[in-house]
């Protein structure tokens, strides 16, 4: 299981020891990434190490000559930088929180302080992405805006809004017959009030919604043409 975190010249039983506490604070969709061992020039016999996982990055100190190890972790979305500085003999790899926090592990062989530094941007990067969708979701939640993924669902929606609150209708008003001239009359004309009574009707029919626009119009222009 601990091959894979071997490839850059990590000491094995280091790694091992290391594993057999980092597998027991693993949380749920945890993964380990990079195992980093620091490598002092004359005595290396109790080294500190560096662990990344998708979710945070882990500090690990030997304590008790070896006995124990003890260890700080920060998440990914507490890190505001990394860095990595490579001396004489190794590297320096270090980090910073937003509360202003630092950390740092240095001896490290310079290739591993390349690898954590690379490990470190990538999922700094996913955080970033993940963090500027979490501020646009708050966003959108703030302006009140409802997203629909189903365009069925926004437009009916969309169509009970309108009938819940419908536009006001201008209305013409009845235009008042014309003097009859002496010309012959075909078609008896409708006595005033009867005229009356049948706009009324026909605009009662139109304002419950039981006819169109188009026909209301059509029906008035027949009974005004009668006159």
């Amino acid at each position: 299981m601990i091959e894979k975190f071997l490839n850059e010249e990590q000491d094995p039983k280091t790694v091992e020891k290391v594993y057999s506490r980092l597998v027991d604070l693993l949380s749920s969709g945890e993964e380990i990434i990079y195992i980093a061992v620091q490598k002092k020039p004359l005595v290396n016999l109790f080294p500190d190490c560096i662990a990344i996982t998708n979710k945070r990055i882990l500090f690990f100190t030997p304590a008790n000559l070896g006995l124990s190890i003890k260890f700080v972790d920060f998440v990914w979305k507490d890190i505001v930088d990394v860095h990595t500085k490579e001396e004489i003999i190794g590297a320096v790899f270090s980090v910073k929180t937003t509360n202003g926090a630092e950390m740092a592990v240095d001896y490290l062989p310079k290739i591993q302080g390349r690898k954590l530094y690379q490990y470190a941007q990538e999922r700094k990067e996913v955080e970033r992405e993940a963090r500027r969708q979490r501020d646009l979701e708050q966003k959108r939640a703030e302006s009140g805006s409802i997203q629909f993924d189903n365009p069925a669902a926004a437009h009916a929606a969309t169509a009970q809004q309108t009938y819940a609150t419908p536009a006001p209708v201008a209305v013409q008003q009845p235009v008042p017959p014309p003097t009859p001239t002496p010309a012959p009359i075909v078609h008896e004309a409708p006595k005033p009030d009867e005229l009356t009574e049948k706009l009324k009707k026909l605009k009662i029919l139109f304002d419950n919604g039981l006819i169109s626009q188009e026909e209301y119009n059509h029906k008035k222009l027949d009974l005004l043409s009668d006159l």
